[in-house]
């Protein structure tokens, strides 16, 4: 049987793993900072009993308008999650932040067509929408059912390199990444509050998912470290953590498998056992260790076998 994550994260990749165990999912909505919610996704694969709220979102309300970062990740997830914001305030939302092409951290976008805002993502986004996009849907709808991720809705603002949303009151600063997470990653900054939205730059907990470059994320990781931030939203973990301190144990996961499969290809490993031996300490440190970990190591090495 297919895994579930696997199918839906690694474009055309499957890998044969066992199905992680569906439960009924609560979410609770928590201000981490003035004006700016977020709602704790589960450390749990798609499944029917979570719609694939799997991930962080949130909404940051400002004077004049709201910004909506990861949307969700199913129709019903991002329903769920505008209906939030109407309970919040009745100011329009003016942009929806598609933070990155994961359906964990996209489908639920199609809630807010009826909003008419600027759906904001990455110059790189729409190719890797291309590409994946319909498969992604196909999957997800296989788990969830028939029309649960609704429509593929891609960004109608570009972020090449730096971009701004001023919400009254807010400044997001918008940042495009180069190849770490996956080659269409974009953060943001609140500058009112001091706080990192990272999506998926930042894991906390439940064991990352290599999707770019391994090289590139730990210097994507090493310059967001630098930035002037208090605190951070994590893609996966808790709904905040300090700045930079959250990102140490990101920064040792990610060292440990440049450090282990450089050794491996160095000492003629190949890359079956590699996936057995490289980051194997890393076992229990994290959540779904065993459904992603094996991928990764299989991603860097691939990275790393030619440099």
């Amino acid at each position: 049987m297919l895994h579930r994550r696997h199918l839906l994260l690694g474009g055309l990749c499957a890998c044969c793993l066992p199905l992680a165990r569906a439960r009924a999912a609560t979410f609770t909505l928590t201000e981490i900072a003035p004006g700016i919610h977020v709602r704790r996704g589960v450390n749990e694969d798609a499944a029917p009993g979570n719609a694939d709220a799997i991930a962080n979102a949130g909404f940051i309300v400002g004077e004049r308008a709201v910004l909506v970062f990861d949307p969700g990740g199913s129709l019903a997830d991002g329903a769920a999650l505008r209906a939030m914001v109407r309970e919040k305030t009745p100011l329009p939302i003016r942009s929806v932040v598609l933070n990155h092409v994961h359906p964990d951290h996209l489908f639920g976008a199609g809630a807010f067509l009826e909003d008419k805002p600027d759906f904001i993502g990455h110059a790189r986004l729409p190719a890797a929408l291309a590409a994946r996009g319909e498969y992604y849907k196909q999957r997800l709808e296989e788990i969830l059912g028939a029309g649960a991720a609704g429509p593929i809705v891609t960004p109608t603002r570009e972020v090449a390199d730096r971009a701004e949303v001023d919400l009254g009151g807010h400044v997001v600063r918008l940042s495009a990444h180069g190849p770490a997470h996956t080659d269409n990653d974009l953060s943001l900054f609140d500058v009112a509050t001091g706080t990192l939205l990272a999506s998926d730059l930042l894991f906390v907990g439940r064991v990352p998912a290599l999707d770019g470059s391994l090289k590139g994320w730990l210097a994507e990781l090493e310059a967001l470290t630098a930035l002037r931030a208090t605190r951070a939203v994590p893609g996966h973990g808790p709904e905040r953590v300090d700045w930079p301190a959250g990102a140490a144990d990101l920064q040792r996961y990610l060292r440990t498998l440049v450090e282990e499969t450089r050794r491996a290809v160095r000492d003629n490993i190949g890359i079956q056992a590699a996936v057995e031996t490289v980051g194997a300490g890393e076992r229990g440190r994290w959540t779904l260790f065993d459904e992603y970990h094996g991928r990764n190591v299989t991603m860097a090495y691939k990275e790393l076998e030619w440099e």
